[in-house]
């Protein structure tokens, strides 16, 4: 079992930076790829970013490539997601998620989810 939960979500002015933490908890979940989210009002959840089990390997959606770095600490039990260049598109609930597939980017393949952060972007 993996347990989630995100925080450092807000209110940023366009251009500006925030980075997301996700808090994990369980003994194996360190093992899980794991993968940010994010979902605006009226439209469906789309994939960010992912990173491997040791934080090798990462990936990032086209739309956010160059703007956003996702990294982990195990020995923090923390997943990071590091945004600057913020516009008003990346207004969206923002969800960290574990999966046990590697190289995971939708959302049927994650296996478990935190609740959700708000980040609002405005001028």
């Amino acid at each position: 079992q993996v347990q989630l939960v995100e925080s450092g979500g807000g209110l940023v002015q366009v251009g500006g930076s925030l980075r997301l933490s996700c808090a994990a908890s369980g003994r194996t979940w360190y093992n899980y790829f794991m993968g940010w989210f994010r979902q605006a009002p009226g439209k469906e959840r789309e994939f960010v970013a992912n990173i491997g089990w040791s934080g090798g390997s990462t990936d990032y959606a086209d739309s956010v490539k160059d703007r956003v770095t996702i990294s982990r600490d195990n020995a923090k039990s923390t997943v990071y997601l590091q945004m600057n260049s913020l516009n008003a598109d990346d207004t969206a609930v923002y969800y960290c998620a574990a999966a046990r597939r590697a190289w995971a980017r939708r959302v049927h393949e994650y296996d478990y989810w935190g609740p959700g952060t708000q980040v609002t972007v405005s001028a």
